[in-house]
């Protein structure tokens, strides 16, 4: 499935044969505190704009919440504006992570009825010199939108167990085996492990369309399953529900307050190990 009849990934072959036609938006972020605004000054794709995920592309965070809610729908729109994205333009976003933390803009654009696609490979697939400096966007005209439902999953949809839940995070965080980011280890109940970063191969680029499909049908995922995507807070999520459009399955729905929410509530139970639980 496609949205608005654009693919959810192009190469960088695509992007630099289509650079008068689309825009090109970096959205560098680090867990770690590191600066994407930095980086994306350092060296960046030429022409590319910067969308700030902590400013734009999400709410306030808060223990009920989630770290990474999805910001008011008059938020994301300002934030279009400001980059220089208009309601008829095209987006490709990229990072420097296999596209794990682009995808969230990805996503969001293409929830609302938007062109928009993750560049493959981000910003180490680019061919050619890179650009550095600040970039002073021409303001866009972006309409704001409310975030469709049927794309989104809450806490106690998430709870009623009536979609597969899929865990984007590192197995790792997964298993509960010292997880220092959220109010607890583990994983939600039920929830399968299928982490983003191992949709991608070692040059960062996604797994073949075939090789990608594998790993969904090994979960017993089909185009009629009802599938909830969660991470830690809502953003690496994304990456596996645009590999599951990539491969035909689907949209998914994406629960935004993922394990930071839900480890927040001590009403809760968690799960720990290998085994969904």
């Amino acid at each position: 499935m496609q949205s608005n009849g654009f693919p959810p990934v192009v190469d960088a072959a695509w992007v630099a044969a289509h650079m008068d036609s689309v825009v090109v938006a970096d959205v560098r972020w680090y867990l770690d505190g590191r600066s994407g605004a930095a980086a994306f000054r350092a060296g960046r794709i030429p022409g590319a704009v910067f969308v700030d995920l902590e400013r734009w592309l999400s709410g306030t965070g808060s223990p009920g919440a989630g770290r990474h809610p999805l910001p008011d729908p008059a938020v994301f729109a300002e934030g279009m504006c400001r980059a220089g994205i208009s309601d008829g333009d095209t987006v490709v976003a990229y990072d420097d992570a296999g596209g794990v933390i682009a995808a969230r803009l990805v996503w969001m654009l293409r929830a609302t009825g938007h062109g928009a696609a993750l560049l493959d490979g981000g910003i180490g697939a680019w061919v050619g010199p890179l650009g550095a400096g600040d970039v002073r966007a021409i303001p866009g005209v972006f309409r704001a939108r409310p975030w469709p439902q049927d794309r989104l999953a809450s806490i106690d949809e998430v709870a009623a167990r009536g979609a597969l839940v899929l865990d984007a995070r590192d197995r790792s965080r997964y298993r509960g085996q010292g997880d220092s980011v959220d109010a607890r280890s583990g994983h939600i109940p039920g929830a399968v492990s299928l982490p983003c970063r191992e949709n991608l191969d070692s040059s960062g680029r996604f797994l073949a369309v075939p090789e990608l499909s594998r790993r969904f049908e090994e979960l017993g995922i089909t185009p009629a399953t009802p599938v909830i995507s969660s991470c830690g807070s809502g953003v690496t999520a994304c990456h596996n529900l645009l590999a599951l459009e990539l491969v035909g399955l689907g949209f998914g729905r994406l629960f935004p307050g993922s394990w930071s929410q839900w480890s927040n509530d001590p009403s809760r139970p968690v799960a720990v190990g290998d085994q969904p639980g």
